[in-house]
């Protein structure tokens, strides 16, 4: 599902990824091995945070946007909810700051909730789908 999420980096952390890469840019506080188990695990951590209402994983679900790691280790998440007036709009953000602050090796975590694009339910993956019974 990562192809419906945006992961990224600060500039000088992808540019590390570029120059290993073998492009010439740039390296990053962060080397590309560890930037790599650093988006693995993070993922990880997102996947251990359910939807209350739908049996899936809010990273299953299409709700994680974007994820950043600066060269510090800190970690803003940008994602959404699946309405607006989801009953849990204020207890998911503490949800997936504390899974990914679990994460051994991050920093500080900024969670924030996004409504631009809306989340429709073509954002979730085949394993979400399935968990929801649409095959």
């Amino acid at each position: 599902m990562t192809d419906q999420s945006d992961i990224k980096t600060d500039d000088t952390a992808a540019a590390n990824m570029a120059m290993a890469a073998g492009d010439g840019a740039p390296t990053s506080a962060i080397p590309p091995e560890e930037l790599s188990r650093l988006t693995d695990d993070i993922i990880g951590a997102l996947k251990t945070v359910y939807d209350p209402e739908i049996p899936a994983d809010i990273y299953e679900l299409g709700l994680i946007y974007k994820i950043d790691i600066d060269d510090s280790r800190n970690v803003d998440v940008e994602m959404t909810l699946t309405a607006p007036g989801c009953p849990v709009a204020g207890e998911m953000p503490i949800w997936v700051e504390n899974a990914v602050g679990s994460v051994d090796g991050v920093g500080q975590v900024k969670v924030e909730i996004v409504f631009d694009p809306p989340w429709t339910p073509e954002r979730m993956s085949e394993e979400a789908q399935v968990a929801v019974g649409w095959f």
